[in-house]
């Protein structure tokens, strides 16, 4: 209910006026049955623009930091993301990790939409790093296709560090289904879950137009950070 009141009435038609997304592939994302929507993460605004665009309604796998903020704004977010029915993810290490697989087949099996981004995390700099492999392991489980997405120029109207997001046009694209039907059963090969999981970001790759990084973006931010060099306020990269 909260759902729907948030995208028809109180968020979504404002999000639309401010932003005028532009879609490109819609008619890819499935109308009806369980599938995975795998895009690339460059906002906070990204958890509002892409539902906002969807027909059906989608449940994120949102980080576990979302809901335990500090302060009144923490409090504000988690309680948004709880009553939007979205499911935090603990990202602290490997059972961690399974336990987010469980939730989101568990969404998968009553036959929704599940949105997910492969990085783990959103990009510090505009780049498209390396996809983990739960979005290969929950597809291939569930038996489900993948539709890949981009966000464009959510980079730049709110870029990490920045509260209040500029007003600019984005555009949001969907490529055709994935079908990784062929693998069914491949979950415990490692090179196969790999394999699935580099296919999907390749398609993000090539809607987004990105720079790819062959590393994980969390280890990049965390070596930057060694370094001293800037990770959350880098220049933005060019287009």
């Amino acid at each position: 209910m909260f759902y729907q009141l948030m995208k028809h009435v109180l968020l979504g038609p404002l999000l639309k006026l401010l932003f005028r997304p532009r879609t490109e592939g819609l008619e890819n994302v499935p109308e009806e049955g369980a599938a995975i929507v795998a895009g690339n993460h460059l906002s906070f605004s990204d958890h509002f623009l892409m539902p906002v665009v969807l027909d059906r309604r989608i449940t994120f796998l949102a980080k576990q930091e979302y809901f335990t903020g500090p302060g009144l704004r923490g409090r504000l977010t988690a309680a948004f993301f709880r009553a939007a029915g979205q499911i935090p993810v603990d990202r602290s290490g490997k059972e961690a990790g399974k336990a987010a697989i469980r939730e989101g087949l568990g969404v998968l099996a009553r036959g929704e939409l599940l949105g997910i981004y492969p990085e783990g995390t959103r990009s510090h700099d505009g780049r498209l790093y390396k996809g983990k492999v739960g979005v290969a392991v929950m597809a291939l489980t569930a038996g489900v296709p993948v539709v890949p997405c981009a966000m464009v120029g959510t980079f730049e109207i709110q870029p990490p560090g920045k509260v209040v997001p500029r007003i600019r046009r984005v555009t949001i694209r969907f490529g055709k289904p994935l079908d990784f039907s062929r693998f069914a059963g491949a979950t415990d090969q490692r090179a196969v879950v790999r394999a699935v999981t580099d296919e999907i970001m390749y398609e993000i790759l090539r809607l987004s137009g990105q720079e790819y990084v062959d590393e994980y973006a969390a280890v990049v931010k965390a070596v930057e950070r060694d370094d001293g060099s800037p990770a959350e306020e880098p220049p933005r990269p060019e287009r």
